[in-house]
Parts: structure tokens; C-alpha cells; sequence
């Protein structure tokens, strides 16, 4: 599947619409976001269901900020319209095909519900 590139006008969109989202915050300036983007590539067509996209941070300074995306390369993982990943630095091929494997197997129900504790708790 081909890698999305991700502005203001398509993000949330993208994110509301899509139960699995993998985005790659990068910069074409940056060496270690170049040796990544094979990676990213490979994984993008290896596992179905899932939508791979890209965050240019030159192009696209707001949403960088919004994620509080201080060095690049950085993951963010959503799954059903929650963030259950986000961490700088590139991952080496099978550490990322791991790592969107353990992404698959995480509880969203549960997930769901401490959110809705939290937010109870909030509420109290």
C-alpha cells in the first residue's frame, strides 16, 4: 500500500477514518529519516489493515508541534483514534515489524475503558 503524506487539511480526517495508522514524522534534510524510509517502505506493504503515513516537519510545522515532535525521526502509532506509541529514532527492520505486531495485539477495549476511568475522574 502506498505511504500517505499527511498535512493540516488530511490528518484528522485520516485519523478518524482509519482504525490502525502508523506516521513517520520526518524531514528530507534528516540522514536518519532517509536510511529509515526503505524500512518504512517494506513494512508499508507487508501488513494489511494498516495505514502508513508521512509527516513532512519542514512542510508541516503546526502538526509537528501539536505532537510535541522535538527530533526526527519520530513514530506515532494510533489506534482507533488513540496514540498508543510515540517515540523518536529509527527502527531497524524486524524491531519495527515487532513493534507494529505488538501495536495489533493491544486491548483497545481496555485501552478505552482506563480512558473513560480517567476521564470520570476528572469529571469528579
Amino acid at each position: 500500500m502506498a505511504v500517505l503524506e499527511l498535512n493540516d487539511q488530511n490528518f484528522e480526517e485520516t485519523i478518524l477514518n482509519n482504525d490502525f495508522v502508523v506516521i513517520d514524522f520526518w524531514a528530507p534534510w534528516c540522514g536518519p529519516c532517509r536510511g529509515f524510509a526503505p524500512v518504512y517502505e517494506a513494512a508499508s506493504e507487508k501488513h494489511e489493515g494498516v495505514i502508513f503515513a508521512k509527516v513532512n516537519t519542514e512542510e508541516q510545522q503546526s502538526l509537528a508541534a501539536q505532537f510535541q515532535v522535538r527530533s526526527i525521526p519520530t513514530l506515532l502509532i494510533f489506534r482507533e483514534k488513540v496514540i498508543i506509541y510515540a517515540q523518536p529514532g529509527a527502527l531497524p527492520a524486524g524491531a519495527f515489524d515487532d513493534l507494529i505486531a505488538r501495536a495489533k495485539e493491544v486491548d483497545m477495549a481496555q485501552v478505552h475503558a482506563e480512558i473513560a476511568a480517567e476521564e470520570a475522574k476528572g469529571k469528579a
